[in-house]
């Protein structure tokens, strides 16, 4: 499961079984597919669980990536990197409860986001800021899966092939942010 580098190498979805073997700061490449999804997206999502709808995709047990990927005029992707995940810690726990397994993002997580992560034995991913152009070059495929009229921001699955993050937070509350 590791290579030379020490990465660990997991395929999309993350199974229960192949979150419990992560802890904090393991470096992990991730291969299948994710959804993306930034704020708007996530701001229709929370109401459709608060109207107790359900989501346009089904993420139990997804991975969904805080991104809103660029793409060139042929439409081919060109950058991909992650926001902030702070501004989707309202939203966060919510998804959390209702299956997603696994959020990408980059910064430390509120204390709600911590306890989701927590009672649901998920995790949080860490990308690097200001490496868009790198995570382009692992998309294998992208395509709107929902809320289109969104543009950059609509959900999207997006396939990946050797795409690197670091474990922030494991399933057990560990995290690399503690100080």
């Amino acid at each position: 499961m590791n290579d030379k580098q020490g990465f660990k190498h997991i395929t999309l979805p993350i199974s229960a079984e192949a979150a419990a073997t992560l802890t904090a700061g393991d470096y992990v490449m991730l291969n299948g597919a994710m959804y993306t999804a930034r704020d708007a997206a996530h701001k229709r999502m929370a109401g459709c669980l608060a109207a107790d709808e359900p989501l346009p995709v089904d993420l139990s047990g997804e991975t969904v990536y805080y991104v809103g990927p660029c793409f060139d005029k042929n439409g081919n992707p060109k950058g991909a990197g992650p926001t902030t995940s702070g501004r989707m810690d309202a939203y966060a726990p919510a998804l959390y409860d209702a299956g997603v397994r696994a959020t990408v993002g980059k910064g430390d997580r509120s204390p709600a986001v911590y306890d989701a992560i927590k009672r649901n034995g998920a995790l949080y991913l860490c990308a690097i800021g200001g490496a868009g152009a790198l995570y382009a070059k692992a998309m294998v495929s992208v395509h709107t899966a929902a809320y289109g009229d969104l543009g950059t921001e609509a959900i999207r699955r997006m396939e990946v092939r050797d795409f690197p993050v670091i474990v922030g937070i494991d399933q057990h509350g560990n995290s690399i942010f503690a100080k």
